[in-house]
């Protein structure tokens, strides 16, 4: 299984630089991870790139309506998809506009980190945030507690 973040703009505040490189270092360890900062623009094209870079892949739409899920359920959907699903898993953050219907729709799954709305930048930290804390979960790591 293979992480690949599709984000809107390249992160641009210095704490959000240094924890997606963290984050983006820890989970190397338990899984490959690529970062692909893809350029904004309209809500429309800015969904039609995320669209286009992630064909063939799973997609998490990473999306404020979507589910809502603790983190001990992200890490059994990794086993899950580990178990019996696709190879490469794209998490898609949007822009400022968020995302179109049309990519809602194509998502394997929709993730709501929180109620509120988020900036893409603590989105992507978030992710990786979540992604690092399932993958311990599964490893049996003790980072986290509940």
């Amino acid at each position: 299984m293979r992480f690949h973040l599709f984000v809107i703009g390249k992160p641009k505040l210095d704490f959000a630089k240094l924890g997606v490189e963290q984050y983006a270092g820890r989970l190397r360890p338990y899984v490959p991870v690529e970062l692909h900062f893809l350029k904004s623009g309209t809500q429309q094209g800015e969904s039609e790139a995320l669209l286009e870079r992630s064909k063939g892949m799973f997609r998490v739409v990473l999306d404020e309506r979507g589910e809502h899920v603790v983190s001990r359920a992200v890490a059994q959907k990794l086993t899950e998809w580990e178990m019996h699903g696709p190879r490469d898993l794209a998490f898609l953050i949007g822009g400022a506009d968020g995302h179109t219907d049309a990519l809602r729709q194509a998502a394997g799954w929709r993730w709501a980190l929180s109620k509120l709305t988020l900036q893409h930048e603590m989105a992507l930290v978030l992710t990786l945030e979540q992604l690092y804390r399932a993958c311990t979960l599964r490893a049996g790591h003790p980072y986290h507690r509940d």
